[in-house]
């Protein structure tokens, strides 16, 4: 298994069961190095307030040798790809994942879909695309796969996608990941963990790497060191106190 999760929730947004030190004490048990906090964007209806990310500057950057990066798993909210984050926030945090929601983002079509998902990622805040393989939004996949490798954007395979949270995602997932392998594009995994006892699980996202052939050298996951190039690239600012990751 790789050392970095990038997608996980906490009690703040109250549908998940763990908190930031529930996940350290799983990271240290597991080998775990460094994960990100991506609670929902404020636009859901149990996401925590604004302040929540703007306040995620108190946090350590590591504890007990274990590595936290402060993130986000805003909302695409419309055709032009807006993100409910914006203005004090983007400084506040490391990591912007994006995705749909239906609460936010009714379905609708797939170029409708398809052309938010390329808008949020042409807007240039958004680092991952969650579970982009939700069979209740169809997109364009190699349009979404091109336009991914284009803007510097990972694609996510969505370990619970292939569990309970998005049934039917694993056809599209596939496709998504072969699409991604071609376009010379990114991959991120996450775990979607809403309970830390699932922090770092991709085994299904393992499986659709190697069925597909996936290169190891553009995911992201593989080590702590390439996740934190990839944001520093993207940036222009390291993060100093885990300069030795």
């Amino acid at each position: 298994m790789y050392p970095v999760d990038l997608h996980m929730h906490t009690i703040a947004s109250t549908h998940a069961y763990s908190t930031l030190h529930d996940y350290v004490t799983q990271a240290k048990q597991t080998g775990m190095k460094l994960f990100a906090i991506t609670d929902h964007g404020p636009d859901m209806a149990d996401a925590p307030h604004y302040w929540h990310f703007i306040n995620m500057r108190v946090w350590p950057r590591v504890i007990d040798g274990v590595g936290i990066l402060r993130g986000i798993e805003a909302n695409i909210k419309n055709q032009q790809g807006e993100i409910d984050c914006s203005g004090p926030m983007l400084d506040a945090l490391d990591l912007i994942v994006a995705g749909f929601h239906e609460p936010v983002y009714a379905p609708r079509d797939r170029k409708h879909h398809t052309d938010a998902m390329i808008a949020a990622m042409a807007g240039g805040l958004v680092h991952i695309i969650s579970h982009p393989g939700n069979p209740k939004f169809p997109v364009d996949i190699p349009a979404i796969a091109e336009a991914a490798a284009h803007y510097d954007v990972a694609l996510e395979l969505n370990n619970s996608s292939f569990t309970h949270s998005r049934p039917g995602s694993e056809p599209n997932c596939r496709a998504i990941a072969a699409a991604v392998r071609d376009a010379g594009g990114r991959l991120a995994f996450g775990s979607d963990s809403h309970t830390a006892f699932t922090l770092g699980h991709f085994d299904h996202c393992l499986r659709i790497a190697r069925e597909v052939d996936f290169p190891e050298d553009r995911v992201l996951n593989v080590t702590p060191r390439r996740l934190l190039d990839f944001l520093e690239m993207r940036s222009g600012k390291p993060i100093a106190e885990l300069a030795d990751f």
